[in-house]
């Protein structure tokens, strides 16, 4: 089943408005066209720093300012959509005011693998626009009110996976440019014996998050009884998309570095999309005191702690916390 019919039989099933599809499929048609240019690499003439900074002060690769200039150029033109906002845009792009949908985007997640060619990826997610004017705050929402988010990922193949909160799919792109259905339903297992976390900020980390991996690391002669494996891509996206296709639990926690931010990773453009999709595979996502799709963020460019993947290992984590504050 292509990408197409599978829209026209999803909104079907579950009565999602076909220009919600249609703006979905906008976004599709463009990260083929990103995924491409990432392909091309040192051949394209892609590769390496684009000399500019982003608004986090972040130093930009060539594709950041590819990914982003292709889809904000895209979605100016996807008739449905009345505004944007981008991790690499400082506020909003404005569209079509009286439009339904607002659309925000990581253009390109992981760039700093780039240059070494390991997968990174595009994370989207769609909101309904409020009534009145286009303002900075129409797109402070709370995780849970997207209509739809997913993920492009530039790997191997290039994989689509995408959720209208009634399941999660994913999507592998052809030798004809066409999109796939190859994982209808994906779903994260509750157990897990694998984790994610960059172990080299582990002296950074708040008490509660060292205590959970510190049991990890523990292995069967510890508290929890069992062995695991630990993994660290960089890449957001890559990370998410092996837990909703084998399970595990992906840690960015809190950095005592930077006491005034409540995390790495921003709120908006990947931890509440990335949310939406583990939760609708049956997972859980939290920042350690909350689901972190119940956060309204105040700001576009809010950061976030983030723990997501199989419900158990979450569920642990979030206990530890728990009992810290409580003592």
């Amino acid at each position: 089943m292509t990408l197409s019919e599978f829209l026209q039989r999803h909104a079907a099933e579950h009565r999602i408005p076909d220009d919600l599809c249609q703006t979905v499929s906008d976004i599709a048609q463009t990260c083929i066209r990103i995924g491409s240019r990432v392909r091309q690499g040192a051949l394209g003439g892609v590769l390496g720093e684009a000399g500019t900074g982003n608004i986090q002060g972040e130093a930009q690769k060539k594709l950041d300012v590819i990914a982003n200039r292709m889809l904000i150029d895209a979605l100016q033109n996807s008739p449905a959509v009345a505004g944007l906002a981008s991790e690499e845009e400082d506020g909003f792009v404005p569209c079509r005011e009286n439009r339904r949908y607002l659309v925000l985007f990581d253009p390109l997640d992981g760039s700093s693998n780039i240059d070494v060619n390991i997968s990174i990826g595009t994370i989207f997610s769609l909101l309904a626009k409020p009534e009145g004017s286009l303002k900075t705050e129409s797109f402070l929402q709370a995780g849970n009110r997207q209509l739809a988010a997913g993920y492009a990922l530039y790997g191997p193949q290039t994989l689509l996976v995408l959720t209208f909160r009634h399941g999660v799919f994913g999507f592998t792109l052809n030798d004809s440019g066409t999109f796939v259905l190859t994982q209808p339903e994906m779903r994260i297992a509750p157990h897990t014996a694998e984790f994610a976390v960059n172990m080299s900020n582990r002296r950074h980390w708040e008490t509660p998050v060292r205590q959970y991996i510190d049991g990890l690391l523990a292995g069967s002669s510890g508290a929890r009884g069992k062995d695991y494996n630990m993994r660290w891509v960089a890449s957001m996206v890559a990370e998410v998309h092996r837990i909703l296709t084998r399970g595990g639990v992906f840690l960015y926690p809190k950095d005592a570095r930077h006491p005034e931010r409540e995390g790495k990773l921003r709120l908006m453009y990947e931890a509440a999309p990335m949310s939406l999709l583990v939760t609708q595979a049956g997972g859980a996502a939290s920042n350690a005191h909350m689901p972190i799709l119940d956060i309204v963020p105040t700001g576009l460019h809010q950061r976030a702690a983030v723990i997501l993947g199989s419900a158990e290992e979450v569920a642990q984590a979030d206990a530890l916390h728990k009992a810290a504050e409580a003592a």
